[in-house]
């Protein structure tokens, strides 16, 4: 490819819109131009890391015995109404209706739209299992699309989906696809992790997260300092470590704090520790409200809230209910006299003489004791993990990273195939329900993800194997014949070793070609130039390292072979 003839729209300065890593320098490389609020138009360089994340999938899934088909991204909402999803999925779902006022959706994930296939051609145990997966665009209406394509409402994703006869089978399948997992993200040259999760909206019995480790990334993962243990925070289980004081218990009074709301204004207020508060917030689980009480220096944990009750949703209470379930303002709630059954974290169940809100604006209550003062309907999990907290599995202590999650795997079981009656006739001649298993990757998120995990202050540092081109050959006097001639030959010379060469014959300062080859990431980068052929040599500069060394003319594309040979296998 030569450098004027394709179209790389560069950008010198940060677009304001910009967040992220990835998002800035996908903009400034330009591979991606926005069009609308989380869709993106992604321009040739982009595309060809796209594709090379899709290439990679592909082999590894088709190694993995899965089998590739292509499903309309617009959906029937009778599909969705079967499953019973088209209520519950949410504002996410992107609803729409043809000139004949007929319902559809623009497909987030098509759990609903495989099983109707394979519930029309598969009727015997004999045809099973079978994993089908595809590579398309999905839609999902983010509230607050942001970061580029790391949380965009448009973007490409894999999702494969796996029936088998019986639980023994699923696992089977299950475990394929985590190992296939980690061979895609391995061949793209990620450093990752597997993590439990929370099945969220997709449902099923259990999942994973596949996490790509940086410092940028928005979700967080607790880890084990001695036992190999993972979870993301929705999931990673707090142990009760905790034993009720043996404190003799203080009458309870109500004391002002004006212009005091917050755990930490309360706690300043009074001069005591986060610790020994108790904040109540109030829940709407599908259509009841209930409290949850957690420690003042703790937060509430909504997935556990919502697979505690096993609900379909759960959300905040508004202003109005909190009102109603308190008969207090908002911000000032507590248990004591609380119209609505009021449930306990672990760590409040040992707490004693503890503050709370009274119900009345701008006061507290001190010296509250549960068991006295009211009484908990139940007491179980309802936080997320912190650093030091004890490990779940081992005792040891959790430590909390940054991640970037770019793949889920989900044991469905039969949530889908019951509901929408998709079922064979096993080995007795008996019909049963497919056990299913759902597994995505975002294509997408994996390209910009490649970023936030390999960048520095010049731009982009691609693995390899995502590497829009392997090689950028840089003529610095495209005028000069003999430069121009040496360059053409390795360029030449590199495309025939299959290397993927770009050769920058643009008519541009030194500096330009050498920043636009840094920012867009190129691995290797031969030099050609007057000063160096006068003594028979190039020069080879590695993105990664920054490191440059001469090489003979004759020679140079082996040594850019070897160069990244080597890069690929330390990813």
């Amino acid at each position: 490819m030569r450098y004027s003839r394709f179209f790389i729209p560069t950008l010198r300065e940060v677009p304001a819109e910009a967040e992220v890593v990835s998002h800035k320098l996908m903009l400034r490389a330009g591979m991606i131009k926005k069009l609308a609020s989380g869709v993106y138009n992604y321009l040739p360089l982009g595309l060809i890391v796209i594709r090379k994340v899709e290439d990679i999938v592909r082999r590894c899934m088709n190694e993995a015995g899965a089998i590739e088909l292509l499903m309309p991204s617009v959906q029937p909402a009778e599909l969705w109404k079967e499953s019973g999803r088209w209520n519950y999925y949410g504002k996410e779902l992107l609803r729409i209706k043809d000139r004949h006022d007929r319902e559809f959706c623009y497909g987030p994930t098509h759990e609903e739209v495989i099983t109707d296939v394979v519930r029309s051609f598969i009727s015997s145990y004999k045809n099973l299992p079978i994993n089908l997966y595809q590579i398309q665009t999905k839609f999902r209406d983010e509230v607050r699309p942001r970061f580029g394509l790391m949380r965009g409402r448009e973007f490409v994703m894999k999702d494969a989906y796996s029936f088998d006869m019986d639980d023994a089978g699923a696992n089977i399948s299950y475990e394929n696809m985590r190992q296939a997992y980690c061979r895609i993200f391995e061949a793209c040259g990620l450093k990752y992790k597997v993590v439990d999760a929370d099945t969220g909206s997709i449902g099923g019995s259990f999942s994973h997260e596949f996490m790509v480790l940086a410092d940028t990334g928005e979700d967080f993962v607790i880890s084990c300092d001695s036992c190999d243990y993972s979870a993301n925070l929705e999931k990673a289980v707090c142990v009760d470590e905790y034993t009720k004081s043996a404190d003799e218990l203080k009458p309870s009074e109500d004391v002002e704090t004006p212009r005091a709301k917050t755990v930490e204004e309360v706690a300043a207020f009074l001069n005591v520790p986060s610790a020994s508060i108790a904040k109540t917030m109030i829940v709407r689980v599908d259509e009841k409200l209930v409290g949850i009480m957690v420690r003042g220096d703790h937060e509430m944990n909504m997935a556990k809230v919502k697979n505690y009750f096993s609900a379909t949703t759960v959300e905040l209470a508004s202003h109005e209910e909190i009102e109603e379930a308190t008969g207090g303002p908002m911000g000032f709630s507590g248990p004591v006299g609380m119209k609505v059954p009021v449930y306990g974290d672990f760590a409040v169940a040992a707490m004693v003489n503890y503050c709370v809100g009274a119900n009345l604006k701008e006061t507290h209550t001190l010296n509250v004791n549960h068991g006295r003062d009211f009484e908990f309907a139940d007491v179980d999990d309802f936080r997320n993990a912190n650093p030091g907290d004890k490990c779940c599995q081992c005792g040891g202590k959790y430590v909390i990273t940054k991640g970037i999650e770019v793949g889920h795997i989900f044991k469905l079981g039969t949530k889908y195939s019951a509901s929408m009656n998709a079922t064979f006739l096993d080995n007795e001649g008996k019909r049963q329900p497919f056990i299913m298993g759902c597994y995505g990757i975002g294509v997408t998120r994996v390209a910009a993800s490649a970023i936030e995990q390999n960048h520095d202050e010049k731009g982009i540092v691609w693995p390899v194997q995502l590497a829009p081109f392997k090689v950028c050959v840089v003529p610095l006097a495209v005028k000069d014949e003999e430069v121009m001639k040496n360059a053409e030959v390795i360029y030449n010379t590199l495309n025939r070793m299959g290397l993927e060469p770009i050769i920058d014959d643009r008519d541009e300062r030194a500096g330009v070609k050498f920043n636009d080859a840094e920012l867009i990431g190129i691995p290797v980068r031969i030099t050609i130039g007057k000063k160096t052929l006068e003594k028979g040599c190039v020069e080879i500069t590695v993105r990664k390292t920054g490191i440059t060394e001469e090489v003979p003319v004759e020679g140079c594309t082996e040594r850019a072979a070897a160069i990244l040979q080597e890069l690929s296998q330390n990813c």
